[in-house]
């Protein structure tokens, strides 16, 4: 009998492990979290949120840099964001105001859980469709990404932080506001990409003061910043609709798109 010879799994390097790494660190931060919430260290547990996005933000583009886009990062870039922005976010909430509203509060939870779960699926599917989308498509999500949603569904928390108000720990806010942002990110609505977004080279100094500034607020006043930057993402929504719909009218899609479309359905 001839032996066939063993294939030998090629190694990887340390460089194109760092945004798998990354991946875990925010997996990691969402599960703590959860163990804020249980301690009742509301703050630290939004902290360990917005890491997760930070580090969410960044394993993909240094992926990307590093030439280690792989198929396992992306499933497990998908894990991550399903526990620290979909289980996460939904618990920490039930535990600082829904569980007030007993078995509804709950199921509002697992609502939430369950909407994060169906808009990574539906981002993972649309990855692999075979359907061709037109150039101008890459600036816009469809939805609200999961990170974004997980940070919003958090945002009577930080109200509440911040201004030490009761009105923001009422579990009939807390579920209007989970209620939307869930259903915001099933939704089929046009949202900016702006990590997609290139800077003209002529504004990348403003770009970068800008963010500077930013962080600065973020550093020294986190929770009016948080909410601000919120409200400000929700009323770029309308925007980005119209400007979806400009780039239709502007760019309309030529035959082949249309034919590879109507041979998809």
């Amino acid at each position: 009998m001839e032996m066939r010879p063993r294939r030998r799994l090629r190694g990887q390097s340390l460089n194109r492990l760092i945004p798998n790494l990354l991946t875990l660190l925010a997996l990691c931060a969402g599960v703590t979290a959860m163990r804020f919430g249980l301690e009742g260290a509301w703050a630290r547990a939004v902290i360990a949120i917005v890491v997760a996005g930070v580090l969410d933000g960044l394993d993909g583009r240094i992926a990307r840099i590093l030439g280690a886009a792989s198929r396992f990062g992306a499933e497990l870039d998908s894990l991550s964001d399903f526990v620290a922005f979909g289980v996460a976010p939904a618990f920490v909430v039930y535990l600082w105001s829904l569980q007030d509203a007993g078995g509804f509060g709950w199921a509002l939870s697992l609502m939430f859980v369950v909407a994060c779960g169906l808009r990574l699926a539906r981002f993972n599917t649309a990855l692999e469709s075979a359907v061709p989308e037109p150039p101008w498509a890459k600036n816009f999500f469809v939805g609200v990404p999961a990170p974004v949603g997980g940070i919003l569904a958090l945002i009577p928390l930080v109200l509440g932080l911040e201004t030490e108000a009761a009105f923001f720990a009422n579990p009939a806010v807390n579920a209007l506001v989970i209620l939307s942002i869930a259903g915001l990110m099933v939704s089929r609505l046009p949202t900016l990409a702006l990590k997609k977004t290139k800077i003209p080279p002529g504004y990348a100094g403003f770009v970068l003061l800008g963010m500077g500034v930013f962080f600065a607020f973020l550093i020294s006043t986190p929770w009016i910043t948080l909410a601000v930057s919120a409200v400000a993402y929700l009323a770029s929504i309308p925007y980005s609709v119209l400007l979806y719909r400009r780039y239709e009218r502007q760019n309309p899609l030529p035959p082949s798109f249309k034919d590879d479309a109507d041979r998809s359905d």
